[in-house]
């Protein structure tokens, strides 16, 4: 099987990044409007909100294509592991033993 790309890899890693920033960014933001609701004027408020809902959407967006980016390498990795099969079958019946074997052997120590 073919190992990830290391620019996929770092892109990912990334965007997971980029990600969490905009989620911490969205709690912070919540914190404030929630902790400043009751003193805040009618604009300052709106423009709370605007910011709020700004960040929110930027972490709709970075959600939205690291799951695009994780259906694609799912789907890389079945074809992938697809491919192995058809040109060793008697190692993946091998290894789809041992794999059992081996969960048979945990499952029976409990």
């Amino acid at each position: 099987m073919n190992a990830p790309e290391p620019a996929t890899n770092h892109r990912t890693n990334d965007a997971k990044d980029r990600l969490v920033a905009d989620l911490k960014l969205v709690i912070r933001d919540a914190e404030d409007l929630l902790k400043n609701a009751g003193q805040q004027t009618s604009e300052g408020f709106e423009n709370a909100k605007v910011k709020f809902e700004t960040t929110l959407n930027s972490a709709k967006t970075e959600l939205h294509d690291m799951e695009e980016s994780v259906v694609a390498k799912t789907k890389e990795a079945a074809q992938a592991t697809d491919i192995f099969v058809k040109e060793h079958p008697w190692q993946s019946v091998g290894i789809g033993a041992a794999i059992g074997l081996i969960c048979g052997l945990l499952i029976s120590r409990r």
